[in-house]
């Protein structure tokens, strides 16, 4: 396969070459956080993609690694507790995280637009036993019932995970993502996703990396209470800044930053519903 034969992506979803350079070859910058992503570089590779545009932004390269590193602890956590749990990726790219988080129960389902899901069917291997590929767009209401989620609130908890998507989503989009979670997920689920603050909404263009791709960043909290309160039912079990490790300075500004701006500038959050 050739990269000619590869159709080209629409905005948002160009955006997946950033992650996927990361885990590919960030290693060689950050090898406390490499990814150990066994099937990034071939798909890379694939794309007709030699990753070095993106690993010039080591900034975005650290946040990657970062950022994956506490996705999968969180859902290691989860599946540690519920061990037959129903973990979903919603925006799942070209990610395979089935790779860092099987333990033999739990069942996977990675989900995307239709033009992502083509592509990962030709440069990824098929979907592995108790996993399902299914194409998806957030901006349908019925997104939760496309994914088989549970249809009462007293089903098992289901972990639900998105990456790399909410800052490109509209703040409608985000409110009703963020309202269905609290409104049909049983009690003990949870949602995780990453997203910068509000100050980085229409300024993608100054991005390093997304600057190069036609993408915009179309959401981002003012406040925390911003993320609880599309719904009762959600409370913000946490939230794990970014970038605090890359370097002196960003330890030293996250506290300002926060103080200043209401919220990090750049952030995990994880979401739960209690009733």
């Amino acid at each position: 396969m050739t990269q000619t034969s590869l159709p080209a992506l629409s905005a948002v979803p160009s955006t997946l070459r950033i992650p996927l350079a990361a885990r590919a070859l960030g290693g060689t910058l950050f090898p406390q956080l490499a990814a150990e992503d066994r099937y990034a570089a071939d798909a890379l590779r694939l794309m007709g993609d030699n990753g070095q545009t993106w690993l010039r932004d080591r900034q975005s390269v650290y946040g990657v690694l970062a950022r994956t590193r506490r996705f999968c602890e969180q859902a290691q956590a989860f599946v540690a507790r519920t061990p037959a749990a129903h973990v979903v990726n919603l925006g799942c790219g070209l990610s395979q995280y089935l790779q860092w988080i099987d333990n033999g129960e739990l069942r996977m389902t990675d989900a995307d637009l239709a033009e992502v899901v083509a592509l990962r069917r030709r440069i990824l291997p098929p979907p592995q036993a108790r996993q399902q590929l299914v194409e998806l767009d957030l901006n349908d209401a019925d997104w939760w019932d496309a994914l088989g989620l549970p249809a009462t609130r007293d089903a098992e908890p289901v972990f639900l995970m998105s990456e790399g998507v909410f800052m490109y989503l509209d703040p409608a989009t985000v409110a009703q993502v963020l309202a269905t979670f609290g409104e049909r997920a049983p009690a003990g689920s949870i949602l995780t996703f990453d997203v910068m603050c509000w100050l980085a909404v229409g300024r993608a263009d100054r991005h390093p990396s997304v600057g190069k791709t036609d993408a915009q960043f179309r959401w981002g909290p003012r406040k925390l209470a911003d993320l609880t309160r599309p719904h009762a039912r959600l409370r913000l079990q946490r939230h794990d800044e970014v970038m605090r490790g890359f370097n002196p300075f960003y330890r030293l500004m996250q506290p300002v930053f926060k103080v200043l701006t209401g919220v990090p500038l750049y952030a995990v959050y994880g979401l739960t519903v209690q009733d």
